[in-house]
């Protein structure tokens, strides 16, 4: 099969392209993530219904691309979904600051993240295929680490705005709209000279009527179940960033104020480890992945001690470990299924991690409010099966 035209851009810069397509959403909707809480109570939200507003919204964003991935592969429409989920978010959050009433607000907040897992799949999908030409590892490890940085700016942006407005959501919420702008013109630019990323990768597509969306599950090969396996088990095994805050408070290491400030730090550690280890996955191959749960196994041990020192130590290799899970652990799925199921396999990949990752925090949760040193055995246990398991998952 002769080789596809060469894309009119090149591959490195549709990679750095849409990492400022990201930079510019997690502006948007990270920064109107920090302030859901108090948004909602100021609406006459209690906590259980913000407890339950957002957790609707993150199970939607999660086990939604089950349905979107092999939709998205389906219909061979990558940039109409991955256009359609920007959209979708980038235009509920400067209304959430004017609608005025609980119920619609709380509709907005769900939207946004139905517009995650609108996108996802197709854009990961799309990145896939350029990183074929940059390497797998270090494509979706500099795209993560660009994506970081709208993660830290978004939420230091809008605390700023709210200082300047006197604590006035609906100018603040407004303004991201700007942002919000530039996302979607980058968007329809990329399109534009890369229309079908496609041919940054070669591959063949067998000809016939598309496979239905059950069929794209089945067609998907063992390797990529297994490393699905390997992956829930290190996220069964993995204290989410709730746990460790509720502690630094709690036992009085550090003030509120400190919070933001420590997961900023994370923040910055997440994008380092994903450069760090997308460049040796490309170099080392799966090795590499065995950092996710010794790291993931080292959090609780450090976290949850009683002195500032090991705990914001403890949250920047919390911060290290998210950092592989988004970049990482993402490059391999484009390396184990071929780019006809890609998407599908992307959205299942979401839901199982996701899954494992609302079990983990549920387990986690329940083990420190019981005994700390029993949570510190427990993730160690898990973490050690999901490091015996990667021998399975590199052969």
């Amino acid at each position: 099969m002769s080789r596809p035209p060469a894309a009119p851009l090149s591959a490195w810069r549709f990679v750095t392209t849409f990492g400022v397509i990201s930079l510019l959403a997690d502006i948007v909707y990270e920064g109107a993530r920090s302030i859901t809480g108090p948004l909602l109570a100021s609406l006459g939200a209690t906590a259980v219904v913000v407890g339950i507003v957002t957790g609707i919204g993150e199970a939607a964003a999660l086990l939604l691309r089950v349905v979107t991935g092999p939709l998205t592969d389906r219909t061979g429409r990558f940039w109409a979904w991955a256009i359609a989920g920007y959209f979708l978010t980038v235009i509920t959050v400067p209304f959430l600051g004017v609608v005025g009433v609980l119920w619609v607000a709380a509709l907005l907040v769900i939207a946004e993240r139905v517009g995650k897992a609108v996108r996802s799949p197709a854009k990961d999908t799309l990145l896939s295929h350029a990183t074929a030409v940059t390497g797998r590892g270090r494509g979706f490890a500099v795209h993560e680490a660009m994506d970081q940085v709208g993660a830290v700016a978004g939420p230091l942006a809008v605390a700023v705005m709210l200082l300047g407005f006197g604590g006035n959501f609906g100018p603040t919420l407004a303004l991201l709209a700007v942002p919000g702008v530039g996302v979607l013109v980058l968007l329809f630019w990329l399109r534009a000279r890369v229309p079908e990323p496609a041919r940054y990768e070669v591959h063949v597509v067998t000809a016939g009527k598309s496979p239905s969306s059950q069929g794209l599950l089945r067609s998907l090969p063992a390797s990529f179940w297994k490393y699905s396996g390997f992956s829930a088990a290190t996220m069964v095994g993995f204290t989410t960033f709730g746990v460790l805050s509720f502690h630094q408070v709690e036992r009085g290491i550090v003030s509120v104020a400190m919070v933001p400030i420590i997961y900023a730090a994370a923040m910055v550690a997440d994008a380092v480890a994903a450069l760090i280890t997308g460049w040796s996955y490309d170099r080392a191959g799966a090795a590499v992945l065995g950092a996710l749960p010794v790291l993931s196994g080292l959090v609780p041990v450090l976290a949850f001690a009683d002195h500032i020192v090991p705990v914001i130590a403890g949250a920047l290799v919390w911060g290290a470990a998210v950092g592989i899970q988004e970049s990482t652990l993402r490059a391999v799925v484009a390396d184990l299924v071929e780019p006809p199921r890609r998407a599908t396999a992307y959205g299942v990949y979401a839901a199982v991690i996701g899954t494992a990752a609302a079990v983990g925090g549920a387990l986690t949760g329940l083990l420190y409010s019981y005994s700390v040193p029993l949570l510190i055995a427990v993730v160690i246990g898990v973490q050690l099966a999901a490091l015996a398991g990667l021998s399975l998952v590199r052969r």
